[in-house]
C-alpha cells in the first residue's frame, strides 16, 4: 500500500506540475526543455551552424530546443540508451554511452570534426539506494567530461547535469582543471526538492594547465 500511495502521490504531482502542462501545451517532449531554454536565455549556448552533441537525449526535449535554436543550420547528434522518436535535423544513436562500441559509433559519426557544444542530461536508472545511485551518476558524468575534453573545440561549451552530494566536490575540482570557467545553474524548472544542478563550462585549457583559482559563479 505504501508503494502504491507513493506512486499515486508522484503521479498527482506530475500531472499538476506547471512545466509538465506547459510542455504539453507547447509541444515539448519533456519538461526538461524549459531547463535548457532558461540556461540558453542567460548564457547564449546556441548559434546557427554549430555542431551539438546531446548525451542522454531521450525523449528528445533538449534536441527540440537545439533544433529550434540552430534554425536548421548546423548538426545535432543525440545519444541515449532508450529509443527516441525521430526528430528532423537530429542524428540519433541508441546505445549505452559507457560502452566503447557506442562511443566509437559517435566518434565515427563525427569523423574527426570537433564539437561546439556538448550537453548532457544523463542520469542512471534510479535504484533508490542513494550511495549507489550517486556513484553511478558520477561515473556517467566522468565519461561525459572525458568526451568533452577530447571532442570540444578550444572555445567549446560543456553543459552537464550533476547531483549535489557525495562526489560533487571532486567532480567540480576536475571540471575546473579542464575548463577556464565553470558556473552552476539551477533553472526554475528544476524541482526545488531535486538535488540536481547544472554545471556550465567554457574554454578548454591546454593539456597540463591547472588553475585552481578559477571561480565558480
Amino acid at each position: 500500500m505504501k508503494r502504491k500511495a507513493k506512486t499515486h502521490e508522484w503521479h498527482q504531482r506530475h500531472v499538476n506540475d506547471f512545466y509538465v502542462r506547459q510542455a504539453s501545451e507547447q509541444g515539448w517532449r519533456a519538461r526538461s526543455a524549459f531547463k535548457l531554454l532558461e540556461i540558453d536565455e542567460r548564457d547564449r549556448l546556441f548559434r546557427p551552424g554549430m555542431t551539438v552533441v546531446d548525451l542522454g537525449c531521450a525523449p528528445g526535449g533538449w534536441c527540440q530546443v537545439a533544433t529550434q535554436r540552430l534554425q536548421g543550420k548546423g548538426r545535432i547528434i543525440g545519444l541515449d540508451l532508450l529509443e527516441m522518436t525521430p526528430l528532423p535535423h537530429v542524428e540519433f544513436i541508441q546505445g549505452d554511452f559507457s560502452e566503447d562500441s557506442v562511443l566509437n559509433q559517435l566518434q565515427t559519426r563525427l569523423a574527426g570534426s570537433a564539437v561546439d557544444l556538448v550537453i548532457s542530461d544523463m542520469a542512471p536508472n534510479i535504484s533508490g539506494v542513494l550511495v549507489s545511485d550517486q556513484a553511478r551518476a558520477y561515473a556517467l558524468a566522468e565519461l561525459a567530461l572525458d568526451f568533452a575534453r577530447q571532442q570540444l573545440k578550444p572555445d567549446g561549451v560543456f553543459l552537464i547535469k550533476v547531483f549535489q552530494g557525495e562526489g560533487f566536490e571532486p567532480f567540480m575540482k576536475e571540471m575546473r582543471q579542464v575548463f577556464r570557467t565553470v558556473a552552476a545553474r539551477k533553472p526554475k524548472a528544476s524541482r526545488d526538492r531535486s538535488r540536481e544542478t547544472y554545471l556550465l563550462a567554457r574554454g578548454l585549457k591546454a593539456p597540463g594547465i591547472i588553475d585552481p583559482g578559477t571561480d565558480l559563479d
